[in-house]
């Protein structure tokens, strides 16, 4: 399997990145990818580069990645169930990041990690932090996630599909949560998701991706206005329309299982386009300006 294939993406100083795509299609895998997070084996990283302040991070050695996790780079992983330790305390797992990265003592740990409780808008933060996982709600542990992501401030922070389990209210609610806090630590953010309409309301660019490959970029506002990649047009027609009747267009086929290292565009087998070109060769990520780039032999 050929999960992430020459995907490349960038994101500047207090930027928020949205990286959107059906379920498959690599946005997660790239990203654990970076931070050493897929177990290997079975993974495997045949290749690449990922800076971050200017070093190669696929250079570091297993210590070091412990040492930029979650000091300078924060990630909200989608299943806070899963990811915190359901036999210890909220507060004893947000502790160890403060003792651990910043050699902070357990008296003022213990006062951080109430402050932090408190930001992200949990109730009664001193009772909390003495509670286990499962006494929390799904939106409750969201925030606890979010809170362990950014409690020792860092400068980027991945969120991957953070609100996918939790219901419309409680996703607004941390879509806001996450806005107001990039501002009070100067942060850039990378937010991976399936839903376009979050990424309108927060992303500043959005980085489209299929088969593994980065299909279109664009700053936000020209992504929904001009999409130029028939994935990126396929995917906006799927959205609900206020106020219209029409019924929803759905993409044709099915994501395709890259077991080979794919040679041609990955949609050509459900794009209503295809021209000879896209079953010979994978379209290259280019465009007139920085502001929008697609990888469609439509284009050239």
């Amino acid at each position: 399997m050929y999960a992430v294939n020459g995907a490349s993406i960038q994101v500047s100083g207090k930027e928020t990145l949205g990286i959107v795509g059906e379920s498959g299609c690599g946005k997660s895998v790239t990203m654990m990818s970076v931070l050493g997070l897929v177990p290997v084996p079975p993974g495997e990283i045949t290749g690449g580069r990922a800076f971050f302040k200017e070093k190669n991070l696929l250079e570091y050695s297993p210590a070091q990645l412990r040492k930029i996790r979650g000091k300078e780079i924060g990630f909200i992983f989608q299943d806070p169930m899963t990811s915190f330790n359901p036999v210890l305390t909220i507060g004893r797992q947000l502790i160890e990041p403060l003792q651990e990265h910043k050699g902070m003592s357990k008296k003022a740990s213990y006062e951080k990690v109430v402050d932090m409780l408190d930001l992200v808008g949990i109730p009664n933060p001193r009772q909390r932090l003495r509670e286990y996982p499962h006494q929390f709600s799904g939106g409750m542990r969201q925030r606890a996630m979010i809170a362990m992501a950014l409690i020792c401030n860092p400068d980027l922070l991945i969120a991957d599909e953070p609100t996918t389990a939790l219901d419309v209210t409680i996703q607004a609610q941390i879509v806001e949560l996450v806005n107001g806090l990039k501002s009070k630590f100067d942060m850039s953010i990378i937010w991976i998701t399936h839903d376009l309409g979050v990424i309108a309301g927060m992303a500043d660019r959005v980085a489209v991706m299929y088969g593994g490959m980065v299909v279109e970029e664009a700053d936000v506002d020209l992504l929904y206005e001009n999409p130029m990649h028939p994935y990126t047009r396929g995917l906006l027609e799927s959205l609900p329309k206020e106020g219209s009747r029409e019924a929803l267009k759905a993409i044709r086929g099915a994501p395709m299982i890259i077991r080979e290292k794919p040679s041609a565009c990955p949609f050509e087998h459900r794009c209503s386009f295809v021209k000879p070109v896209c079953r010979e060769l994978i379209p290259p990520l280019k465009g007139a300006d920085s502001t929008h780039k697609t990888a469609c032999w439509l284009y050239e």
